[in-house]
């Protein structure tokens, strides 16, 4: 692989699931790269993923992470801890980007640096994390839910899709708030009688309860869940390619044609930071695409 100062074929900015399997794939390509890990991938707050291809039982995030790097290395490469302070486009089509003193020359762009998920203001929300109690993906392991006592937490009703997606697997669903009242709509209303989602209209406050997490209710009366999904949303990491002019939807996610390659020119994105379904096996199909489009762009 090309070393920090010499000119590179490609720069993938984040080293996930996304980032990383465009690594292999570049790598298989005999293309000349370099892979920057900012050490935040989501990965590692998966404690269990059931629905990711090829996994009997299941596989937790940072050991598919640790599978993913042992994969990269065995074609000679390195994944660089760095976080990318700026990206700028040169006058030749291709891009300039910052790390720290790094200084890297690419002719293309990857943007694997995904999003980060906002959670609850509780005590050890790493540990209820880790533990499973708190959960942000209902997609992923709303099948491990199934019939528990399941309550989903937004702001105001912001968590209402949530608990009706989750009604399908439990019949325990309660749809709590943290910062203001839930005040759906009349269509909203009769959507929510008609799955039997039970509402606390008023604010609550979390807290770690033995294996459960406890919401304090408004009235000062305390209730216990197996499991809380937080419908917080997410903040996106496209600011660098929002600079550079491409396009994003309205939440900040970027948008793609047909081989990940957003409105810039040479500037690719795959993972979770590209709008539609945050999945790992979506994030990895999407980086599969990337690379090869960044392989054939190069060819011409």
């Amino acid at each position: 692989m090309a070393g920090m100062d010499a000119p590179l074929d490609c720069v993938i900015v984040g080293a996930g699931a996304a980032g990383l399997t465009a690594a292999t794939y570049l790598a298989r390509f005999r293309r000349r790269f370099v892979i920057l890990d900012g050490g935040t991938s989501r990965l590692l707050l998966v404690p269990t993923s059931h629905n990711t291809p090829g996994y009997v039982g299941g596989v937790h995030g940072a050991d598919l992470l640790s599978r993913l790097r042992a994969q990269v290395a065995e074609y000679g490469v390195s994944v660089t801890p760095g976080t990318v302070d700026a990206l700028d486009r040169l006058p030749d089509g291709g891009f300039h980007a910052s790390a720290g003193e790094a200084r890297l020359l690419g002719a293309s762009v990857i943007m694997a640096t995904g999003v980060v998920d906002v959670a609850p203001e509780i005590p050890e929300v790493k540990e209820a994390l880790a533990a499973g109690l708190l959960r942000f993906c209902p997609i992923c392991d709303g099948f491990e839910a199934s019939g528990r006592k399941v309550a989903v937490v937004g702001r105001g009703k912001g968590g209402l899709g949530e608990a009706l997606f989750m009604r399908h697997y439990t019949p325990q669903v309660t749809l709590l708030s943290i910062r203001g009242t839930i005040e759906p709509d009349d269509e909203e209303s009769e959507r929510i009688v008609r799955a039997g989602v039970r509402v606390v209209r008023e604010p609550v406050t979390l807290s770690r309860l033995g294996d459960g997490l406890r919401a304090r209710l408004y009235d000062g009366s305390e209730e216990r869940f197996d499991v809380v999904y937080a419908a917080l949303g997410t903040i996106v990491n496209s600011g660098l390619a929002q600079r550079l002019g491409a396009r994003v939807t309205e939440a900040g996610c970027l948008l793609v044609d047909a081989h990940q390659q957003t409105s810039v020119e040479g500037l690719y994105a795959a993972g979770d930071i590209v709008a539609g379904l945050n999945q790992i096996a979506v994030a990895m199909g999407q980086a599969a695409v990337a690379a090869t489009a960044v392989h054939n762009r190069l060819r011409r």
